[in-house]
């Protein structure tokens, strides 16, 4: 494995919808890419109230609960920042399946309410590299048909930490393909 591997964090979100200029960050689930057992999660309280229905059925989190329970999100983000500091040497790089989509919401928050992204302005997406790795188009890239290609099959938890550990498992297979 190529050295800048053990700077990749593998993370993965919940929302409360599918943007943030209008949705909530909801939970943060991270895990070093090369040791799923160094882990952060967070649940935030929402700083905005609209909802995707379909989004919150997926994750089973309730704004009500979150609203009570959740960290405030400025806290959050400076939780996640200090965590990438202690667990990762040098500029991390936060790998997600379908990054766009995981870092879109990081991106906002950590501007939002740090002034800064500890990830910087780019994200390794693993579906783009599971085309590369597993010769396969854009459509065959679903996390289920990915992880059975790879020989485990997996099915998404919808817990934004349980979802990062399993889809590092997937980063780190694709990677020993390369």
């Amino acid at each position: 494995m190529p050295d800048w591997i053990q700077s990749c964090v593998s993370v993965d979100v919940e929302t409360a919808g599918p943007y943030p200029g209008r949705y909530a960050l909801l939970s943060i689930g991270a895990c070093l890419a090369t040791d799923t057992s160094q882990t952060f999660y967070v649940e935030l309280q929402p700083d905005r109230e609209d909802v995707d229905p379909g989004a919150l059925a997926i994750s089973g989190l309730s704004m009500q609960t979150l609203k009570q329970q959740g960290v405030p999100p400025a806290e959050a983000m400076e939780m996640f920042a200090r965590w990438l500091d202690n667990h990762v040497e040098g500029k991390p790089i936060c790998v997600a399946f379908n990054a766009p989509f995981d870092w879109m919401f990081l991106n906002d928050y950590f501007h939002r309410y740090l002034d800064w992204n500890p990830f910087g302005h780019s994200a390794l997406d693993t579906k783009a590299l599971a085309m590369g790795a597993l010769k396969k188009g854009w459509l065959e890239t679903g996390l289920v048909s990915v992880s059975t290609a790879l020989g485990e099959p997996l099915e998404l938890a919808h817990n934004a930490l349980q979802d990062a550990q399993d889809q590092a498992e997937i980063f780190l297979a694709l990677m020993d393909r390369l």
